[in-house]
């Protein structure tokens, strides 16, 4: 659990606030889910190929994550701190190989993939965004409880549409890094057009989730009402700025707005449309 903080803390100041406003109970299973994602990231995009790994090497290296993984999680022990820790939030939530192995699709595309169509791209997004949406989902219905069950349907959906979101805003907000850095395209914009018809699909993907953050376990309301409207304000920047005006952010002032307009019990943004 201490190795998961850590990870936070160190690659995500806009994550780490949204997951200090979760209650006791869901925090220390999300900061696991978040963490086995950012490992899995560093294969393929930051010190293992500063290191000089080929994609061949990468890619070994993360078929193997996935095996101690899935091994982890059947077995309840890794010496991995990290994949312990997330194999033991997966056994108490209900977490197993249908969410686990669609992300590992997506970061094997990472090094598979330079340019995305719309199917490739649906697909890299479920892996990637949506299905990390459910493991939170499945941890906010599930910690705790004797017996995990599945969640609501209509949850789902929400906790889909939410990641899908999340997604799609960074992918704007990273064109320039993903092309120039690591030479991909995720979104194949080849006009003004293109990018508002992706701020519209953010915009119905907000709003959709938006509806059902209402009916979530009151200790995992406030933090996911503060990461959508975080988002929320990304994509209303992104709508008055150009594709050439560097990463979009969100000043600290207004985060802090955010999160205490979340920590206040407001519904999120969009709730009522």
């Amino acid at each position: 659990m201490d190795a998961a903080a850590a990870v936070i803390a160190r690659y995500s100041t806009s994550f780490g606030l949204a997951c200090r406003l979760l209650g006791p109970r869901p925090r220390p299973h999300v900061r696991n889910i978040y963490a086995l994602a950012r490992v899995a990231d560093e294969v393929v995009d930051g010190p293992a190929v500063e290191a000089g790994l080929t994609a061949a090497e990468a890619m070994a290296l993360l078929d193997r994550l996935e095996e101690e993984c899935l091994s982890a999680v059947a077995q309840g022990f890794s010496g991995n701190l990290v994949l312990h820790a997330f194999a033991r939030t997966a056994r108490e939530c209900g977490i197993g190989a249908p969410l686990i192995q669609p992300f590992f699709a997506s970061m094997r595309a990472d090094l598979q993939v330079s340019r995305h169509d719309a199917a490739s791209h649906d697909a890299y997004v479920y892996g990637s965004a949506e299905v990390i949406g459910l493991m939170c989902l499945h941890v906010f219905v599930n910690a705790g409880a004797r017996h995990p069950s599945s969640p609501d349907p209509d949850l789902a959906e929400g906790a889909r549409r939410l990641g899908a979101a999340f997604q799609d805003v960074n992918f704007l907000r990273d064109l320039h890094d993903d092309r120039a850095r690591l030479g991909r395209d995720y979104l194949d914009l080849v006009s003004p057009a293109d990018r508002a018809a992706v701020l519209d699909r953010i915009d119905l993907d907000l709003a959709a989730a938006a509806r059902v953050i209402p009916l979530l376990p009151a200790d995992c309301r406030r933090a996911v009402t503060a990461a959508h409207d975080l988002f929320a304000e990304l994509a209303s920047r992104l709508r008055t700025s150009s594709a050439d005006d560097g990463r979009v952010r969100v000043p600290d002032a207004v985060k802090a707005r955010l999160a205490a307009r979340a920590m206040l019990g407001f519904a999120p943004r969009g709730a009522r449309a």
